[in-house]
């Protein structure tokens, strides 16, 4: 081979291996901030990947939040089929109360209850998050969301 074109070849290989590490850099660093939305039934049977951030969401469980010190917070979400623990240390926002949609983020422990760092409430009265509504509707709880709804409106 002569020297000319086995420089161009180096040059080749060096252009394709830096692009190839760049693609696999990138591809590390979008995986690592995926937040996949699980429903409480999906954590609940084991769908839901421990120690991996995620969001899950659905309807606060009316009676069921529970304040401690230092602004620890422990609520349960139900998606009408299943019923998850939430723990929050931080204030929740203003719009938080039971019987409310909200989403979390978060990471499951090894007890199944997730321990949010972030906890979204819907911002009015009629936006409910669009995973938490399609959730409540295949297990049929937004019929009973939005009795609810009506009452409290009274």
């Amino acid at each position: 081979m002569n020297p000319v074109r086995k420089k161009r070849l180096f040059i080749v290989l060096a252009i394709l291996a830096g692009v190839g590490i760049a693609v696999a850099l990138a591809l590390s660093a979008l995986q690592q901030n995926i937040n996949l939305f699980y429903t409480p039934t999906q954590i609940a049977n084991g769908e839901a990947p421990e120690g991996t951030r995620i969001r899950a969401g659905g309807l606060v469980e009316n009676g069921s939040v529970k304040r401690g010190e230092n602004l620890a917070v422990e609520f349960r979400v139900t998606d009408g089929a299943e019923t998850i623990t939430i723990r929050y240390q931080g204030i929740l926002p203003d719009l938080f109360r039971e019987g409310q949609g909200i989403v979390a983020l978060g990471r499951v422990g090894a007890d199944g209850a997730l321990v949010a760092d972030e906890v979204l409430a819907k911002h009015d009265e009629n936006y409910m998050p669009p995973e938490v509504s399609q959730a409540l509707e295949q297990s049929g709880m937004m019929k009973h969301y939005e009795e609810g709804k009506q009452e409290y409106a009274k």
